[in-house]
């Protein structure tokens, strides 16, 4: 159900992070996905400004490339963090496949994607699909650390994101080249990793792209295993 569904989609510069803001036009209940520590004031002063009440908090997995406004937001305003039962240990909902979280009268589903991290998962609201660092515009999440795996990720893509209705919008955690919004469809065509690629050539790509690091890997994954809180006086640049 998407009906009265309010959307807005915010930008985090330095991290290249999106967060995303859903609520119930009827209840003002609100839920902030993948919301980033720097940027809680901007948030909630967008919450205020439509008149919301922010009673979610969805992370789609424990980050590596920055410090999540989780904590932050909780202690601000009462929200619960919901998050996959296999990562922080911090969380208020701990959340599975197959299971749906209300927000009014919208229903939250929850789709189990691991591989680019062992506790990712997606959201899906109605034709909207928050796919966190999962399915990426024109790509998808690294798989070279926090329990990440190649041959899990392509399953959960393909067997499960890639069998929902093909004009699913798709909203990633990141992009790097300025885009939005994508489809289902539009992956399952374009998508150079994933289009017409077998499973053994996506493993053997995965693990030989040798990528450095997340600059902020050492400080944001135990800070986000804590949802935010504490968070780190000082953050290495991205």
């Amino acid at each position: 159900m998407t009906a009265g569904m309010i959307f807005r989609q915010l930008f985090d510069q330095e991290t290249w992070t999106y967060t995303y803001l859903i609520a119930d036009e009827t209840t003002r209940e609100a839920a902030l996905v993948d919301p980033v520590f720097e940027q809680v004031e901007r948030d909630l002063q967008l919450v205020k400004e439509l008149g919301l009440k922010l009673t979610l908090v969805l992370e789609t997995h424990i980050h590596a490339d920055h410090v999540t406004g989780a904590g932050r937001l909780r202690e601000l305003t009462g929200a619960r963090v919901a998050a996959s039962a296999a990562g922080a240990p911090c969380v208020d909902r701990p959340v599975k496949e197959g299971e749906e979280l209300e927000l009014g009268g919208l229903r939250i589903q929850v789709i189990a994607t691991p591989g680019h991290t062992d506790d990712s998962v997606s959201f899906r609201v109605g034709h909207k699909l928050f796919t966190g660092d999962a399915l990426l515009i024109r790509a998808c999440g690294r798989t070279d650390f926090q329990n990440g795996d190649a041959g899990q990720l392509y399953d959960a893509i393909t067997r499960k994101l890639f069998t929902l209705p093909d004009e699913t919008e798709v909203y990633p955690g990141h992009d790097y080249a300025g885009q939005t919004v994508s489809t289902i469809g539009e992956e399952k065509r374009h998508n150079p990793r994933l289009a017409g690629r077998s499973r053994e050539w996506f493993i053997e790509f995965m693990n030989n792209r040798k990528l450095a690091p997340p600059k902020k890997l050492d400080i944001a994954v135990p800070a986000n295993r804590a949802c935010g809180k504490p968070a780190p006086a000082t953050q290495a640049m991205s």
